[in-house]
């Protein structure tokens, strides 16, 4: 199995950064696809970001240009740093991966609280 922990959450003001992490544990060599959703109450988990070592990093269209994804895997970590926040960024953001154990598994983080004031 993969577990996810995500840090780095918090309150920042319109046109600020922040950067989240994702650290991987487990199986964690066994990921293919790793990123990050976010979901506002009320509202379905979209995604934000994902990469893979077979492909090119996937941006939503409203975080192109503002967000980016990294990934460390000495480090067993994926970021996503978050530049020129807007308070429509709000929300709870959610570290996601795809491995194979024999079959296709999901894993999900905990969640991390994303709040930008106007």
């Amino acid at each position: 199995q993969v577990q996810l922990v995500e840090s780095g959450g918090g309150l920042v003001q319109a046109g600020g950064s922040l950067r989240l992490s994702c650290a991987a544990s487990g199986s964690h060599f066994s990921i293919d696809v790793i990123g990050w959703y976010r979901q506002v109450p009320g509202k379905q988990r979209e995604l934000v970001a994902t990469t893979s070592s077979a492909s090119s990093p996937k941006y939503a269209d409203s975080v192109k240009g503002r967000f980016t994804i990294s990934r460390d895997n000495a480090k067993n970590t994926v970021y996503l740093q978050m530049n020129s926040l807007k308070p429509e960024d709000t929300a709870v953001y959610y570290c996601y991966a795809t491995y194979r154990l024999g079959s296709w598994y999901n894993a999900w983080g905990q969640g991390t609280q994303v709040t930008v004031s106007s």
